[in-house]
């Protein structure tokens, strides 16, 4: 059975946002937890200004009245920052569902700090009467607010606990799930690669290679409803390596449909000084030159595109580009390219080689020999006028004008 890629890659897309909505919770969780740690500071703060009201020093009750008035203001203020933070305990609102009691016990606190801050104000003042009795009721106060405030630290603990055992487990199910999948989806993934090295591979012994994707089975299908060229020495040129007459032909046919949307170009390049009738250097030299020239056209050769050595000294090289002027460009650097090589003979006598050329866009309605047949033509132009150029169609008009 053969998977699809598409279908791989979607489930990865899929995990990996899954994986980061699951990574974002835990998140959350972790900076609640250290809302949560704010959220002690503040009432273990709160019980050390209520313990610092009842010690307060009456020999100077002035100062003392003007501490407490201070303190007994910033125990309210406490209490709203409490408030303020659980607006973002979220897993406490949304998931513990602890709403209604936790802002209950902080009504119930303020109501006990109004009480202990009107029993501290009884109790500082200048009026020494019932004193014993008023510092009696502070201290029931005081019980009264610190026996409340221990209850919420407590609650707010087991409030952590549970935050906690649910972070600790989807920790737990994040880590078996990324384990587990990235174990998955390697060993897919690697498959899919072997199956592209398949495809670009020219090594003979992995015609016994099982297929694992839809899409790559699909396109080898296609790639091999013919003979490969290189399987018959009769498409290949002896000398150098590439494809001949029959070689280029068979090679056109099989990649003509490759990249329907893309032109088609075909340029002949011919290496001047260069022929049969016309041998002006040894045949070691000669046949070193073609193949390099050879090999720096293959360079160039992308997957839709067909190289040949179509005459003693001419190259057939069909191209195809999603442009025209992509196409030119490229057959150009080729010559550049060519221009550029550095050739000493046995004599060690320096030679510059270059090629003139015709290039023609293929009609879809023209057959290959008649745009090979145009392209020469277009070449004898390029030999006669000035050479190590290559010509198109618009440069023929422009030179009879």
């Amino acid at each position: 059975m053969k998977h699809s890629i598409n279908k791989i890659f979607n489930n990865l897309s899929l995990f990996l946002l899954t994986m980061l909505t699951v990574a974002s919770i835990a998140t959350l969780l972790i900076f609640e937890s250290n809302a949560s740690h704010s959220k002690i500071d503040n009432l273990n703060k709160q019980k050390e200004i209520i313990s610092s009201l009842t010690t307060l020093e009456k020999k100077d009750i002035e100062l003392a009245i003007i501490q407490f008035n201070g303190k007994s203001i910033q125990l309210h203020h406490e209490i709203e920052k409490l408030k303020n933070l659980y607006k973002y305990d979220y897993t406490g609102r949304y998931i513990l569902n602890n709403s209604q009691e936790y802002l209950s016990d902080l009504d119930t606190l303020s109501d006990l700090t109004t009480q202990f801050n009107m029993q501290a104000g009884h109790y500082y003042t200048k009026d020494t009467d019932k004193e014993a009795l008023k510092k009696e009721a502070l201290k029931n106060a005081f019980d009264a607010i610190n026996t409340h405030i221990n209850k919420i630290i407590f609650k707010n603990i087991e409030y952590d606990k549970q935050k906690f055992a649910l972070l600790e487990k989807m920790s737990l199910a994040s880590f078996a799930l990324i384990f587990i999948f990235t174990i998955w989806y390697r060993k897919r993934l690697n498959a899919i690669y072997q199956d592209i090295l398949f495809l670009y591979s020219v090594d003979k012994n992995k015609k016994d290679y099982t297929i694992f994707s839809e899409e790559i089975d699909a396109i080898y299908l296609r790639m091999r409803r013919k003979p490969v060229i290189t399987d018959n020495p009769a498409m290949i040129d002896s000398l150098t390596g590439i494809n001949n007459v029959k070689g280029m032909l068979r090679s056109y046919s099989e990649k003509k449909g490759m990249k329907d949307s893309n032109f088609t170009s075909l340029s002949v390049l011919e290496i001047n000084n260069f022929s049969k009738s016309n041998r002006a250097f040894s045949q070691e030299f000669t046949q070193s030159v073609l193949k390099k020239l050879a090999f720096t056209i293959s360079l160039y050769e992308q997957a839709t595109d067909v190289i040949a050595r179509t005459d003693y000294n001419q190259f057939t090289i069909i191209l195809s580009r999603a442009s025209k002027e992509q196409s030119f460009k490229d057959i150009d650097i080729i010559r550049q390219s060519i221009s550029e090589l550095k050739f000493k003979t046995p004599d060690k006598e320096s030679v510059q080689i270059t090629v003139s050329g015709g290039f023609v866009i293929k009609p879809s309605n023209i057959s290959l020999d008649e745009s090979i047949k145009h392209a020469k033509e277009i070449l004898e132009y390029a030999k006669t006028h000035g050479r190590n150029k290559i010509l198109q169609q618009r440069d023929l008009t422009e030179l009879d004008l």
